[in-house]
């Protein structure tokens, strides 16, 4: 078997990509997208009739609505392409706004369910700053189902899984970016600091107990993948996947629940202003999930005005 394959055996592969073509190649359970991942689709000649529906169909909406029906309308193709779920992400720029998050979420899921899509196969993607764990709480409860993206610090994990959410997505690359600008070394296999931030969170849920489950994400690398064969799901990007699906180099699981066990973490009770405050003395996490939320707002912005130039 190549590693893909055999990657498969320990843990549910997902397609970290706005292209429906690399879906079909790769055969993943889930897929999630973003707006820089639906930014850089639209752009393509096969995806430009999707953006040109959503401003036709809608355009005498506000944007953000239209832009709503964009999203929707890639997660209604990839669902046909795929047996599991897709996660669809909220605006960015609602990442400090709970309230605003969960009519985002609500708006999403009410698309969903007018295409027919049953909630059970979409999960919302929400920031994982305090308040958008807090909006995600109010959601899960609804049966809305939610991935904690843009998370790099064991607080931030900590508090989703209080929160109950279904799904998070630890960010592998951005991590081990940080490290390396800030430190000024490469890291590999299991001295990568972004793989051990993963395992870190992993052996937490599974030692106290956390139904949440974990999506390693953002890989630089096969070697970040591999290292953490046995999560509960790794979402690669199709370039990462192709690289997989030719080597034929064994794959070792790395998690487990037993070896969760024997971890010696400490369980921690974490209310906003503790949440804050470890977060806070985290430079490589507060950084990077400022740095993620701007980014993701910049794209957002560029598409907006992707859909304004078509009105």
């Amino acid at each position: 078997m190549n590693q893909l394959e055999q990657l498969k055996q320990y843990t549910t592969i997902v397609a970290d990509t706005g292209d429906f073509q690399a879906m079909k190649a790769f055969a993943p359970r889930d897929a999630t997208t973003n707006p820089s991942l639906i930014l850089k689709a639209v752009q393509k000649d096969e995806y430009k009739p999707l953006l040109e529906r959503a401003v036709r169909d809608h355009g005498g909406k506000p944007i953000a609505e239209i832009t709503d029906h964009l999203l929707v309308a890639f997660g209604l193709e990839i669902l046909k392409l795929i047996p599991g779920r897709v996660s669809t992400e909220t605006d960015a720029r609602l990442s400090f706004d709970t309230e605003a998050t969960i009519a985002k979420g609500r708006a999403l899921i009410a698309l969903y369910e007018a295409a027919g899509i049953p909630r059970e196969r979409v999960l919302i993607k929400i920031a994982s700053t305090w308040e958008g764990i807090r909006a995600a709480q109010v959601l899960e409860r609804e049966g809305i189902r939610c991935n904690m993206t843009l998370l790099f610090a064991l607080p931030q994990a900590i508090a989703c899984a209080d929160a109950g959410v279904q799904l998070i997505s630890p960010f592998v690359g951005r991590i081990y970016d940080w490290y390396k600008k800030s430190i000024g070394q490469e890291y590999s296999g299991a001295d990568d600091p972004g793989v051990q931030s993963v395992k870190r969170i992993y052996d937490y849920y599974r030692k106290f107990g956390y139904e949440t489950e974990v999506m390693g994400a953002s890989f630089r690398n096969t070697s970040q993948i591999t290292e953490l064969a046995g999560c509960d799901l790794l979402t690669i990007s199709p370039e990462l996947l192709q690289k997989l699906s030719e080597s034929d180099a064994p794959v070792v699981r790395k998690l487990s629940p037993q070896q969760a066990q024997g971890s010696d973490l400490q369980k921690l009770d974490l209310d906003e202003k503790a949440f804050r405050f470890m977060l806070n003395e985290d430079a490589m996490g507060t950084e990077k999930l400022a740095e993620g939320i701007r980014l993701f707002c910049a794209d957002a912005v560029k598409l907006e005005k992707m859909i304004a130039a078509l009105r």
